[in-house]
């Protein structure tokens, strides 16, 4: 049985998905797995310095408490290098917490028995 969580998301803050995904690996980490979410493509603007701070799809908590959250209980949170640097971003312009690191990271997790979600 997984004892692990990792999530790939591909959608911005502004699309509830966003919102839905953290929801459910918090959920996860309440249940006592550990979770890592990987972020590619728009989803990468979620690790964005106040980019997360005035979402809130109703009636789930806003995107900021949930990252918070996900932060503050040792989440994981990956930011796909490619994507990062195609929207000209470095390290200064992402949440304290973000690693920017290739799939690989996230392919060894699944490869040790991770149960895999996308968003």
């Amino acid at each position: 049985m997984a004892k692990e969580l990792v999530a790939l998301m591909s959608h911005g803050p502004t699309d509830e998905r966003a919102s839905v995904g953290f929801t459910i690996v918090n959920g996860g980490l309440t249940a006592g797995l550990s979770a890592s979410v990987f972020l590619t493509a728009d989803a990468v603007d979620i690790a964005r310095r106040g980019a997360a701070d005035l979402v809130h799809a109703h009636p789930m908590e806003p995107l900021k408490d949930l990252l918070a959250d996900f932060l503050s209980r040792g989440g994981t949170l990956w930011a796909c290098p490619p994507c990062v640097k195609a929207r000209g971003y470095g390290t200064e312009d992402l949440i304290d917490g973000v690693e920017i690191v290739g799939a690989s990271a996230m392919h060894a997790r699944i490869k040790a028995g991770a149960a895999a979600l996308s968003f």
